[in-house]
């Protein structure tokens, strides 16, 4: 079973509200969860109350292997909940070296001049001019 922290979506026409919960991933947004977790009201005049995280049992989750969503990451970031999982750096690329350039530079003809240019297509003739 792979459980997700999301949002569930409650609240009123034209008023929502999102309530945070560890749910399997493959429910549907708004069905059945397995724990509320905290709530989240965008509309609320005042930041503290704007969003509620119980930071234990979100933690508890987390540690567990349930992977939330990337709305709810950035939450947990804000509020610094730990145990997230951090992302691995991305590896650079190296730049080829000169003796690999000079091996795939073209080799040259049996004349022992280099061929630089592929033979192409024949040119098109030219359009008549309408009478």
């Amino acid at each position: 079973m792979s459980v997700k922290l999301r949002f569930q979506l409650v609240g009123k026409k034209n008023r929502p509200a999102f309530r945070l919960v560890a749910i399997e991933s493959r429910k549907a947004r708004d069905g059945a969860f397995i724990e509320n977790l905290g709530f989240y009201d965008p509309y609320t005049a005042d930041d503290k109350k704007k969003l509620r995280i119980n930071k234990e049992r979100a933690e508890y989750w987390l540690g567990v292997g349930a992977s939330p969503s990337q709305t709810v990451l950035d939450f947990f970031k804000r509020e610094k909940v730990s145990g997230l999982l951090r992302s691995k750096p991305k590896k650079k690329r190296r730049k080829k070296a000169a003796s690999v350039r000079k091996a795939a530079a073209p080799a040259p003809n049996a004349s022992g001049t280099i061929a630089t240019k592929k033979p192409g297509k024949k040119p098109k003739p030219p359009k008549k001019p309408r009478e």
